[in-house]
């Protein structure tokens, strides 16, 4: 079984101690390639290491994560583009919005989720989006850029059938995390209207364990995990789940 981690942060302090043994187990479990998302500046290099330490398993996007993006969020931008400038990179992300935490930066948020939209288009690369607790104020920046040419993933995906059509609609795929597990995690209700050509799996590692690991520090090698509860709620084979994700993740990140 050939599977890939499209979101994680396997460059997290959180696997100082063993990341090695972290790869390892999860090339063990067929996850061939992990997709890094980057957060600001103080993430890139750790995680360019570990693309260095593990290359053609580990590799990096760019972008700027909303929780990072305060009043000095143009700073951060001008290394992304920098950055983006310089050599090549999956996918700009993770971006987007975080209404979870604090709201506070929502205006500086929503113009630093348009100025990587543009990166995107720029660069042509796909975005990988950051959707906590704004959907609707994500969805509406997407949907107004979106020419034909915007391509990406809405990560960590657990919204309603509605959210799901409207993904599918701007031609954009769902990341399907841990969250799928969850006893009340609710996608349980949704999944089964949608379709395997719409997903790709995700850890978002070291956060968002599966079941039943929940709590602990999540490792792609629980990826499997993932795929089996999406074969179960859309009632396919895991070979079919495993095959049609992947080739969902190769064909979006074609670095």
């Amino acid at each position: 079984m050939n599977l890939v981690d499209s979101h994680a942060h396997i460059y997290s302090e959180k696997f100082d101690a063993n990341r090695a043994g972290a790869v390892e187990r999860s090339g063990q479990e067929g996850v061939s390639k992990i997709y890094m998302p980057n957060i600001d500046h103080t993430s890139i290099d750790p995680m360019l290491e570990a693309e260095e330490k593990y290359k053609g398993v580990c590799i990096p996007m760019m972008g700027l994560h909303p929780t990072s993006v305060d009043k000095d969020f143009e700073r951060e931008l001008y290394l992304v583009e920098e950055w983006l400038g310089k050599r090549p990179f999956a996918a700009v992300g993770e971006c987007g919005i975080d209404l979870y935490w604090d709201k506070t930066f929502l205006p500086q948020q929503q113009e630093a989720l348009k100025v990587q939209v543009e990166l995107t288009k720029k660069y042509k690369l796909p975005i990988v989006l950051h959707t906590r607790d704004s959907f609707n104020e994500t969805y509406e920046i997407i949907s107004a850029a979106q020419d034909g040419s915007l391509k990406g993933i809405f990560h960590c995906f657990s919204g309603t059938v509605e959210e799901a059509e409207k993904v599918k609609e701007l031609g954009f795929l769902m990341g399907i995390g841990g969250v799928a597990t969850f006893k009340n995690g609710g996608l349980d209700k949704v999944l089964p209207h949608v379709q395997l050509e719409d997903l790709v799996l995700e850890t978002d590692c070291p956060y968002l364990a599966p079941t039943p690991h929940r709590g602990k520090r999540n490792e792609p090698v629980y990826l499997p995990l993932i795929a089996q509860r999406v074969a179960e709620l859309l009632q396919k084979p895991l070979e079919e789940v495993a095959e049609k994700t992947t080739a969902n993740a190769l064909n979006l990140f074609k670095l």
